[in-house]
């Protein structure tokens, strides 16, 4: 185990370094001029050539990615452009922000997937199964901010039962669960999250189900008087490799923050923030975003597959 365990971890060192590289250069390759945006309207060439060698941009590109990638080793991402502030305290509190909601969802959407696909599989072709697999149909194809949007005006405008945006009178720094002044700013973004992980899950849990229930062994428990509760348990532990692997990249995309959801909602997390500097052209805090928000995707695929090694271990033997 221990062996697997270091050779799933050297291999996730040259993905992150591919990772950089791809952050650095996809931020470069973009239009525009981050500091004309810092510039007066009335500011000489000369004004923005100290501004270009204060942030380090009038160097080769190869150079500033030498930089930035000694920086980013030793834990610094440098300061925004737009407010000079230290751009990983910046993404600290929104990666938290953005923690808040998408926890609540993946958990949501797993246990509901969970029971969902069980029953579609134990009930499959029959009416019970079609209207799982509608609903199923229905999360995949609604785009996550127009949802948003739609619940927004049902019980945001029209029944003024839940707050529209924001995250409370408290902010992002005491927000608590267990306070419902604070917990009803997240429900809303929460439902709007939850939805096509859900459905996505619930489509992998039943296929995946519905497989192994034709399997032999399946019979050979059953023929030997087994209850269907312990049948199930047996079902639901074959089918869990599937459905945690699909659970850790719902996960990741979760936590990476979702742009327009957290613009609908103006939910101050990391698609916010990256809404922001996409915006403003703030290359720090742009960079050093998307490089954390890739860190936190492959780090969540990395305890998963460590995870199924654990609950079948023939996938560490393979």
């Amino acid at each position: 185990m221990w062996l697997y365990t270091l050779r799933r971890i050297l291999m996730t060192v040259p993905i992150l370094f591919g990772v950089t590289i791809i952050c650095f250069a996809l931020v470069h390759i973009a239009p525009g001029d981050p500091i004309q945006n810092l510039l007066p309207p009335d500011a000489t060439e000369a004004d923005a050539a100290r501004m270009r060698s204060f942030y380090g941009l009038d160097r080769p590109v190869p150079i500033q990615y030498l930089v930035w990638l000694g920086n980013v080793l030793r834990g610094d991402f440098g300061f925004s452009i737009s407010n000079n502030s230290a751009v990983l305290g910046e993404i600290s509190r929104a990666f938290g922000n953005t923690v808040v909601v998408a926890i609540v969802s993946v958990l949501l959407a797993f246990s509901l997937s969970l029971v969902l696909g069980i029953i579609a599989a134990y009930n499959k072709g029959g009416t019970i199964d079609k209207i799982i697999t509608a609903i199923s149909v229905f999360g995949i194809s609604v785009p996550m901010f127009w949802l948003g949007v739609v619940l927004v005006i049902i019980f945001a405008v029209e029944l003024n039962w839940l707050p529209a945006t924001g995250m409370g009178a408290q902010g992002s720094e005491n927000f608590s669960y267990f306070r419902w002044a604070d917990l009803r700013f997240a429900v809303l973004p929460i439902i709007a999250l939850t939805l096509p992980p859900l459905a996505i899950m619930t489509r992998t849990t039943r296929s995946t189900v519905a497989e192994i229930l034709n399997h032999d062994f399946i019979q050979t428990l059953r023929a030997k008087g087994l209850r269907e509760r312990s049948v199930v348990s047996h079902v639901v532990r074959n089918a869990m490799p599937q459905v945690l692997a699909m659970l850790g990249l719902q996960l990741g995309y979760l936590l990476g923050g979702s742009v327009l959801v957290e613009t609908v909602f103006t939910w101050p997390g990391t698609g916010f923030l990256l809404n922001k500097a996409i915006l403003t052209r703030d290359i720090p805090l742009l960079q050093g975003t998307i490089l954390f928000l890739a860190v936190v995707f492959v780090g969540i695929n990395l305890v998963v597959d460590l995870l199924q090694s654990l609950i079948d271990p023939r996938i560490k033997r393979n």
